[in-house]
């Protein structure tokens, strides 16, 4: 006896392969970005200037193998540029943006975040600075890189309470702390790390105590994005949940803390430590 299905059951079917078929087809690559210049999250390839490396590069190229997604990760110019190209939905994603209010109605922000970037007080190794808390280090002077991406409420405390010169970049930051010109700088526990290292400080500096800021470097799908569905958010809020449980992370994060300094090294014809 032949099945026959009622014109409901057919459109319901048909409406489940339609959804099946877009969350298998629309999603099968992904183009992505970041910023250019945030070792060792991401940073523009020297040996390929039109894609970007890094540790959350590696950790997203994880995720969207796991998922059956394939993505490539493109150099798009510096962050508000880069930012500008998924907004407008002329790329799909953003891997290291920090949490904005203001780019909710542009772009899908999703948790937990894929790094959380720790901000420390760099000092001097034989320096006498005193630091129990934020609040101790009002007494003294800070450098900190114009490049810094700090949590909206430690940003208003930092320009309202503390003494922090800007630097240009971290190597700046960290020149003017060896030269004596500061007392610390602040700057992330991996960027710091990997800095100190290529400038061959590493034994002459030191992070000290808890961090004092933490911001999320979050994924973030483009709403104008193809591929922005809830396969996709899910699928990917999933991932992120399980990364930090597998220790995927921080292995990530050192090996290319290591790259990266490998790479300045060869840049500035140092020998290696």
């Amino acid at each position: 006896m032949a099945f026959r299905w009622s014109k409901g059951g057919l459109a319901c079917a048909l409406a489940l392969l339609s959804t099946q078929a877009l969350a298998l087809g629309k999603c099968e690559r992904l183009v992505a970005t970041g910023s250019p210049d945030a070792p060792p999250y991401s940073w523009q390839d020297p040996q390929d200037p039109k894609h970007l490396i890094g540790a959350n590069v590696d950790l997203l190229r994880q995720v969207a193998a796991e998922l059956g997604v394939k993505v490539e990760v493109l150099y798009a110019g510096k962050r508000e540029q880069a930012l500008e190209e998924v907004r407008s939905g002329r790329m799909d994603l953003l891997l290291d943006t920090p949490m904005q209010v203001t780019q909710l109605t542009s772009l899908d922000y999703i948790h937990p975040a894929l790094q959380l970037n720790e901000y420390l007080v760099w000092t001097r190794h034989d320096a006498t600075l005193v630091f129990d808390g934020p609040a101790d280090l009002a007494q003294y002077r800070g450098a900190l890189s114009e490049k810094a991406r700090l949590t909206p409420a430690f940003d208003t405390f930092a320009k309202a309470q503390l003494k922090l010169e800007s630097a240009q970049n971290l190597t700046q930051a960290f020149q003017k702390l060896v030269l004596g010109q500061v007392d610390y700088v602040l700057a992330g526990r991996y960027s710091g790390m990997a800095m100190a290292q290529s400038l061959g400080v590493g034994s002459d500096l030191i992070a000290r105590g808890l961090p004092v800021d933490r911001p999320g470097l979050y994924l973030a799908v483009s709403h104008n994005s193809a591929c922005n569905d809830s396969w996709l958010r899910g699928q990917l809020a999933k991932k992120l949940t399980e990364l930090p449980i597998s220790g995927a992370s921080e292995a990530v994060l050192q090996r290319n803390v290591e790259r990266w300094k490998a790479q300045m090294q060869a840049s500035q014809g140092a020998p290696k430590q």
